[in-house]
């Protein structure tokens, strides 16, 4: 039995706000104060992602607009890393956007759109389909409501989708306990290997916050066989 994680579709809200590349800045503003939202996407025609304005974004534009607005000290808008001669005015959502739009599909773990969130330091991903286009959307704070399951559905998988399931072994030969999201696995196996993979495959249930290990084996099959002794004469011993 293969074990199963929560996909990014059972936690993304569906009805999203979205904005198309030309709309205005005050637009883009109102929208988020009237959702109570801190950032949105910026879609075209076809319902695909072209990039995500958040709320620093805005604070960004505002923050770069001149002191002194007269004509002699008006200069263009620079967003981080510059804007050249033809790029989107700064005014619109096109201009605003953070680009390119870092994505997830629905059908991705929840362990997978987390990864993503802390490697590129974003606190929303747009969720696409197949053909990427906008279906959803997953924040931070809709990822962590999984550290919010309850410890006796995780016992429950971990027990018969993994133990069970995957190790193929009966009920009761290992010990399980759960508190508070911390696994304690106790109990002997038969091989070493099969303990790096209980732990492993543990680790990546939806809600585990760490693993104990109190797993012992029988056999230590991380080292490769001994080869039999030789006599000078290059042939084995009886």
């Amino acid at each position: 039995m293969i074990m199963r994680q929560d996909r990014v579709g059972d936690l993304m809200t569906k009805d999203v706000v979205s904005v198309p590349p030309r709309t205005p800045f005050k637009d883009v503003a109102g929208l988020l104060a009237e959702h109570d939202i801190s950032g949105l996407p910026v879609v075209d025609d076809d319902a695909r992602v072209l990039g995500v304005i958040s709320e620093s974004d805005l604070m960004l534009r505002q923050a770069a607009l001149p002191a002194d607005p007269s004509p002699a000290r008006r200069r263009p808008w620079r967003r981080a890393g510059g804007r050249r001669r033809g790029d989107p005015p700064a005014s619109t959502a096109e201009g605003l956007m953070s680009r390119p739009a870092i994505t997830v599909h629905a059908d991705d773990t929840i362990a997978r759109a987390a990864r993503t969130m802390a490697r590129h330091r974003i606190e929303r991903l747009p969720v696409v389909d197949a053909e990427d286009r906008l279906a959803g959307i997953v924040t931070r704070r809709d990822l962590l409501r999984v550290f919010l399951r309850p410890d006796e559905d995780i016992h429950r998988e971990v027990v018969s989708d993994l133990v069970v399931g995957t190790m193929w072994l009966t009920p009761g030969t290992l010990e399980v306990h759960v508190l508070d999201g911390v696994v304690t696995l106790k109990g002997q196996l038969e091989r070493r290997s099969e303990v790096a993979v209980l732990l492993r495959l543990t680790a990546q249930v939806d809600g585990v916050v760490s693993v104990v290990d109190e797993l012992a084996y029988r056999v230590d099959d991380s080292r490769p066989p001994r080869p039999p002794e030789q006599t000078l004469l290059g042939l084995a011993e009886d």
